[in-house]
């Protein structure tokens, strides 16, 4: 059977550590928020994950949703866990205050939110798209609409779902064909078939209301011409969470899916909807970017949480089974074999997971921390500069931890053998449920094309400069240093930051004369850029820990950067060569000899 521990130890430390995390009491709104109260929360946070979602998750996989004529029943558990955890306000844990929300910091949610993903992916797509509508509502709607909807889905008795998708539009939303026709009385009447739409009917809320992307008539064509709506499953009939009629929106079918089975995917069908705009007309995709930003990075924190599941796993199971000898010699003579633990290969394995898991912790909870230092610093110049931080980091964050996500579930699967591979073991559950990170919100094809066709040249290349000059500045201080271990695990983190420093300028330069040129290069570029940044995370662990060799993780923080930067770092080169090899191999010849 599988287990899970919330890693409250490591987050301590990235957290208490590393990032200082008592600064988030200087911001205003966040005046209270002290680490001890911030650690409250996470322990409490780890015994709701470990306690009540975490035994749901490999029963809610077996027995998946239930269609039936429309209503889509969750697995048994579901709605009990589910009000155990609205009911402990976990579901308005970082909303606006005003509507009910608690209003806490976003890098506490990040950390809640790993957890959850660790315990029960599936369980967290519901509240985690709510948590999505609430962002855009907050952001774009008019005061009506955030009075009579914001509370409901604070508190966690209304849910929320964003529709996007349709048979013939998946990430070219350009192509969206559903329409919306004004009603005379400032309503108007949703038309249209949506797909792939998480948490689309289910039975754990009293409602569900839908984030739909529709034209009105006459729009522009492409996505200059979408509107975004608000579409309730219920019509409300008070700002007080009355609920009148059944709105013409139904669940047509569900999805059969590979993985996150407890998790409802749905088709919907819009018959003339009741719906209400929300925002600007024809400026639907601002609105829905809003959601779609936040969705990004929470997808990200979703391979964290995955791989840190799945590598407990893997590492309990290899102290535990006996396979082999080690090859110097018994290190067990008293039983009749060895523990998986001895032999190279099978640590190669767990300290890659460890490596990429810790280090990704660390680049997810600086963004976290990055974004409220964007909303909530008291000087402007530094709001500035950390909302371009994370605007560059998204893409990255998303894709980098997702495929770190299905990567380290895979090894769990190859440390457990042909055990892993049988679902009573529990990991390969982990590998499904990893495997649709890399492509919902964006694939991980999709980020990379953003990273450099959107966030490298915004800004004549300005929200580069917010990784690249605090990176320059730390390796060129260590450097000029005296410690001899910093400065070894330094010098390959700046060969590599040099890779990513050339690569950036040919890319840059190259795409400007064919945009094929930039294209080809983007995966391999965003990788490149994915593990320079564990590398600079990796190097201010060493530097904590160098600075207190008395703290009780200073012996595997060191063995742990010494690996990935001599084991792991040094893909940097592969993926610079392939950069530079640039996109005649790639687009030479007709598709007719793919």
């Amino acid at each position: 059977m599988p287990r899970y521990q919330a890693p409250l130890d490591d987050i301590r430390f990235v957290l208490e550590d590393l990032l200082d995390v008592g600064q988030e009491a200087n911001m205003p709104g966040f005046e209270e928020m002290t680490p001890d109260i911030f650690f409250q929360v996470i322990d409490e946070g780890a015994k709701l994950c470990e306690q009540v979602l975490f035994p749901l998750n490999q029963s809610g996989d077996a027995e998946g949703c239930v269609f039936d004529q429309g209503e889509v029943r969750t697995p048994a558990g579901f709605k009990e866990a589910y009000r155990t955890f609205a009911e402990g306000g976990w579901t308005g844990l970082a909303c606006d205050p005003a509507y009910g929300g608690q209003g806490l910091p976003e890098l506490l949610n990040f950390v809640v939110e790993e957890m959850i993903c660790s315990a029960n992916l599936a369980f967290g797509m519901y509240p985690g798209l709510t948590r999505g509508v609430h962002n855009a509502l907050d952001l774009h709607a008019d005061e009506a609409i955030k009075r009579r909807y914001l509370p409901r889905l604070i508190d966690g008795s209304w849910s929320g779902t964003m529709c996007l998708t349709e048979p013939h539009s998946g990430s070219d939303l350009g192509l969206v064909r559903t329409r919306a026709e004004p009603a005379g009385d400032g309503s108007y009447r949703v038309t249209g078939t949506k797909i792939f739409i998480s948490a689309g009917e289910h039975d754990l809320t009293a409602n569900i209301v839908h984030l739909v992307l529709a034209r009105l008539p006459g729009a522009p064509g492409g996505t200059r011409g979408i509107s975004l709506f608000i579409v309730p499953k219920l019509l409300p009939t008070d700002d007080e969470g009355g609920l009148g009629a059944r709105n013409e929106v139904t669940c047509g079918a569900i999805e059969h899916k590979m993985g996150i089975r407890a998790s409802s995917t749905c088709v919907l069908n819009f018959d003339g909807a009741t719906g209400w705009l929300v925002g600007e007309a024809n400026k639907g995709m601002r609105a829905m970017f809003t959601m779609m930003n936040a969705a990004r990075l929470a997808v990200g924190i979703q391979g964290l949480g995955l791989a840190e599941v799945a590598w407990q796993n893997a590492r309990a199971y290899a102290g535990e089974r006996l396979q082999g000898r080690a090859l110097k010699g018994a290190k067990c003579p008293d039983q009749p074999a060895d523990p998986l633990l001895v032999h190279p290969d099978v640590r190669r394995m767990l300290l890659t997971q460890k490596a990429l898991i810790e280090g990704g912790r660390a680049l997810a909870y600086w963004v976290g921390l990055a974004i409220d230092r964007a909303e909530h610093h008291p000087d402007p110049k530094v709001r500035e500069a950390d909302n371009e931080f994370v605007a560059l980091m998204t893409p990255i964050v998303k894709a980098l931890l997702t495929d770190i996500g299905f990567d380290v579930a895979n090894l769990a699967v190859q440390v457990f053998g042909g055990a892993g591979y049988i679902r009573e073991s529990g990991v390969e559950q982990y590998v499904r449920d990893a495997r649709i990170t890399q492509i919902y919100e964006g694939t991980n094809g999709i980020q990379a094309l953003d990273l450099v066709g959107r966030k490298l040249p915004q800004n004549m290349g300005r929200l580069l400069r917010r990784f690249f000059h605090p990176v320059a500045e730390e390796l060129a201080a260590v450097m000029a240093g005296a410690d001899p271990v910093l400065i070894e695990l330094a010098t390959p983190l700046a060969k590599a930051f040099g890779r990513l420093q050339t690569a950036t300028t040919t890319i840059a330069f190259k795409g400007l004369e064919d945009p094929d040129e930039a294209a080809a290069a983007a995966s391999d570029y965003l990788r490149l850029f994915g593990l320079v940044a564990l590398g600079a995370m990796w190097l201010r662990m060493a530097k904590v820990v160098q600075a207190r060799p008395d703290h009780p993780l200073a012996a595997s923080k060191l063995a742990t950067a010494r690996f990935f930067m001599a084991k792991l770092l040094p893909e940097t080169s592969g993926r610079f060569a392939a950069i530079m090899a640039g996109a005649k191999t790639v687009m030479a010849g007709a598709a007719a000899a793919l």
